[in-house]
């Protein structure tokens, strides 16, 4: 399994769970890292940001990512796997 393969499961049962228990959703949009942390056992890095936004019908976000110029060392990159780590935006 690939890491993306890997990242658009871990992606889709964040998704999922958020969908299915209200509680899930408000922690991940109040605190997004200790709600992936308390759920999936998933610790990201201290220096890694990351947020949680809703959509609504009507209104959508567009996440615009490094160019392919900006190399991530392989030693930096965040390889999800479930229960592990959690990599690329939400």
């Amino acid at each position: 399994m690939t890491s993306s393969t890997s990242e658009a499961l871990v992606r889709n049962q964040v998704i999922q769970k958020a969908w299915a228990e209200p509680e899930f959703r408000a922690r991940l949009l109040e605190d997004p890292k200790a709600a992936l942390r308390e759920a999936f056992g998933i610790e990201l890095p201290e220096h890694v940001r990351l947020n949680a936004v809703e959509e609504s019908a009507n209104e959508f976000y567009l996440v615009i990512p490094p160019p392919p110029s900006v190399v991530i060392p392989q030693a930096e990159r965040i390889v999800m796997e479930p229960a592990a780590m959690w990599g690329s935006g939400v």
